[in-house]
């Protein structure tokens, strides 16, 4: 029973403990930029304030000065809780440096709103119930001076919020950069090491040996077609962007060195409507949603792999290819084809691809950029 006590205050006081953990972490946060509000704003803005509604007894009794500054702060504090939650909801829906004048004026009309109802509504609690003795006396309490100063303390709020906020976001959009650009740079490695990659290059050249003899003239097409493709991927290292009329006559290209080796293993359907073929997009993204394609699926006459590239009517491109995952000899996915081509659109500032993958299709969605001329 002498053991059973602080046994059981132990467990109640880590459940109060946890509790009180689990409530903090659902409250909302008060951000930095609401801290600096405080630090700059309330030393001056209160004392002040409370000095116009009392008087000199402010400043003379103590007793005054306290209660009255405390009750004021509270006050203050509330306004600044509610200023801060409506912010972040601002903020949340204009969160980008671009759209700072959007996101400036409604916390300015936001600010204009709250602050004179607590401002305001203090005075009138004051006038009502007599606090401090106050009795409301319009020749010595200006409204239009409470205003005026209310405004250059919004201002002066929304400017300190507004600059950090944009100091931060810059920051991290600097950052973000910073880490596109190292993958991107890692990006053109890895498409460096494509264009020598000894399997493709060791594969392609038995399937012309095999040609030479038995087929001399897919034999020199082979060749031709072969010559399109190690072009393409030395021409478009460097490039950007490139339009999908050329993409397309690549990916026709690198099909043909794949279905001479596969036969009828390998099927590639193009749908694509006239329109678009001048739209562009980051080089050599068919070929490695090709590639990937083949690496990861089986490719036998009597299970042809499947792919297909076609427009949709929202104006995206589409690559799809039915699922027939390897059961022996499988290769681990390391994404790293499709995080260079998530890289290479963020780097354009353009929206992510979408992957969609379930049993029976690996679809991929790419957004289409529209040329600078149209």
């Amino acid at each position: 029973m002498q053991l059973a006590l602080p046994i059981y205050t132990f467990v109640d006081q880590s459940i109060m403990k946890q509790m009180a953990t689990d409530l903090y972490r659902r409250l909302p946060r008060i951000r930095p930029q609401t801290q600096w509000h405080f630090l700059l704003l309330f030393p001056w803005f209160i004392p002040l304030l409370t000095y116009w509604v009392i008087g000199s007894r402010y400043w003379t009794e103590p007793w005054i000065f306290i209660t009255a500054t405390i009750l004021n702060l509270s006050i203050a504090g509330c306004c600044l809780v509610t200023l801060d939650l409506v912010t972040q909801h601002v903020i949340s829906r204009y969160p980008n440096l671009g759209q700072t004048w959007q996101r400036v004026w409604r916390l300015i009309v936001v600010f204009m709103v709250i602050t004179p109802c607590f401002v305001f509504g203090t005075i009138t609690a004051y006038s009502y119930f007599h606090l401090f003795g106050y009795v409301y006396d319009p020749e010595t309490l200006s409204i239009g001076r409470i205003a005026l100063v209310n405004l250059i303390a919004n201002l002066l709020s929304v400017g300190i919020d507004e600059s950090t906020y944009s100091l931060k976001k810059w920051r991290e959009n600097k950052l973000e950069k910073e880490q596109l650009e190292k993958i991107n740079i890692q990006s053109q490695l890895e498409s460096l090491k494509n264009q020598v990659n000894p399997h493709f290059l060791f594969n392609s050249l038995n399937s012309l040996s095999s040609l030479i003899d038995e087929e001399p003239e897919k034999a020199e097409q082979f060749v031709d077609e072969m010559a399109k493709v190690y072009r393409y991927l030395l021409q478009t290292n460097e490039d950007v962007l490139t339009t999908l009329d050329t993409e397309l006559g690549f990916i026709q290209s690198y099909y043909h060195l794949l279905k001479t080796r596969y036969g009828a293993g390998i099927q590639l359907t193009v749908d694509i409507v006239s329109q678009a073929r001048t739209y562009q997009l980051p080089p050599l993204t068919l070929q490695m949603l090709v590639e990937n394609a083949v690496k990861h699926n089986v490719i036998h006459a009597s299970k042809p792999l499947l792919i297909e590239i076609r427009t949709t009517d929202d104006g995206q491109l589409l690559v799809r290819n039915n699922r027939q995952r390897r059961t022996s000899g499988r290769i681990a996915s390391n994404q790293v084809g499709l995080s260079n081509i998530s890289a290479k659109y963020r780097l354009l500032a353009q929206t992510d691809p979408v992957v969609l993958a379930d049993d029976d299709y690996f679809t991929v969605m790419l957004p289409l950029l529209k040329p600078a001329h149209a």
